[in-house]
């Protein structure tokens, strides 16, 4: 039996006792990826030795693929989450949350690795741009569900959808910038290279997805489109921007939502049904393999030299990388001091974080510290967020008297 063979055994049995037991996950201070965390541990070099795989840093090439499918995927559900045109209506705050928030959140967290790691500063700010995306796998069990439907406001929720969605692909500039710092390259390389990505992957966005938009609805119009043929159709949009965007050097995550709000609104289908599916499908089924590889490659003996620094820049990123800059903007976000804390507390560090820390090492001659780190983090948002995302909404709701 191979390793593919014993993580496809784990994930499946995984996804069964997820279907199971939905219902009962969604009232507990579980999620599904700490869940698929937690058992790729146990069955780690760390526990039972089941799966003898090498730490992030032997294979982090295998990670960065696997985190660019399961991204692309996740943006694909969040675009096609609400109708276009609640999306519009939170487009400017979701925008002050990815232009001005973001930058902020990575200086902050490059700060934070500044006085917690005592780090030399090209190497903070790698560390700092990596971890300031808001991760939609993990963002979507705060705002998804009949618990998170009927106590937390629309508004709320489509704001952290929206910027989970935009911010993994609109970080990619922040990472290049960090990149070239760390002497990856000139200022002048960066500035061509992100306009390039971000604008070539929104045109190819667009055309693609307003193209598969009227196919659908050419379909309907036929009635040869039902629920099941557009579900895998917008699954394949997602897999097919993404590798159009590979080989046109752009912004793949960034193409692919931008494709997904495009499709969105040129199908125009009023029945969410399918949407929800997909987002269903990749919050509780699609991450459980990478979850389950992640925590069995963590690298312990990396996070072992860290000693006590490593848990004081878990506990200084969570607390201060995204707090602070949200509430700085309650005011044109136009936010009550309790949505701000939610949106200030819930900006969870995945996925995504995972996606840049493995392109910085493809791109640089990567200190090891830096995946070390990254990936602690990463873990610390995943238990911590995943904890917290039931009491959070119970919360919030007795706070708002709903």
């Amino acid at each position: 039996m191979t390793h593919l063979d014993l993580v496809l055994v784990a994930s499946g049995g995984l996804a069964v006792l997820v279907a199971a037991l939905s219902g009962r996950i969604r009232r507990l201070p579980l999620s599904e990826p700490l869940l698929a965390l937690l058992t790729g541990v146990l069955l780690g070099p760390a526990v039972l030795g089941v799966l003898p795989t090498g730490t992030l840093t032997d294979s982090h090439a295998a990670f960065h693929e696997g985190s660019r499918v399961l991204l692309a995927v996740s943006v694909m559900a969040v675009a096609l989450r609400y109708p276009l045109r609640q999306v519009r209506a939170v487009l400017r705050p979701a925008l002050v949350l990815v232009l001005v928030v973001m930058p902020v959140m990575a200086l902050l967290g490059a700060g934070v690795a500044v006085v917690t790691l005592g780090v030399s500063l090209p190497v903070a700010l790698l560390l700092g741009a990596a971890l300031s995306p808001t991760d939609p796998v993990l963002a979507s069990s705060t705002v998804t569900g009949a618990p998170a439907e009927s106590a937390l406001p629309s508004r709320l929720r489509r704001m952290l959808s929206t910027e989970s969605g935009a911010n993994d692909g609109l970080a990619l500039p922040l990472v290049l910038v960090a990149v070239a710092v760390a002497g990856g390259g000139s200022a002048a390389d960066v500035v061509r290279e992100s306009l390039w990505q971000v604008l070539g992957a929104v045109v190819l966005g667009v055309v693609l997805g307003a193209l598969c938009g009227r196919a659908v609805r050419a379909g309907e119009a036929h009635g040869s489109t039902e629920p099941g043929p557009v579900l895998l159709l917008t699954l394949a949009l997602a897999l097919g921007t993404l590798g159009a965007a590979g080989l046109l050097r752009t912004d793949g995550v960034l193409a692919v939502f931008v494709a997904g709000l495009a499709f969105n609104g040129v199908s125009t289908r009023g029945d969410r049904t399918t949407e929800v599916q997909v987002d269903e499908a990749v919050n509780r089924f699609l991450v459980l393999p990478l979850f389950l590889l992640l925590g069995a490659a963590l690298p312990w003996s990396a996070w072992a030299e860290l000693s006590w620094r490593g848990p004081l820049l878990v506990v200084g990123v969570l607390l201060l990388r995204r707090l602070p800059a949200v509430l700085l903007v309650r005011g044109p976000l136009r936010l009550s001091w309790l949505d701000a804390c939610y949106l200030g507390w819930f900006g969870p560090v995945g996925v995504s974080a995972v996606f840049y820390l493995t392109l910085e090492a493809e791109r640089l001659d990567l200190d090891p510290l830096v995946l070390a780190a990254g990936t602690l983090v990463v873990v610390g948002s995943t238990v911590a967020h995943g904890v917290t995302a039931s009491p959070g909404v119970a919360a919030y709701a007795r706070a708002a008297g709903r």
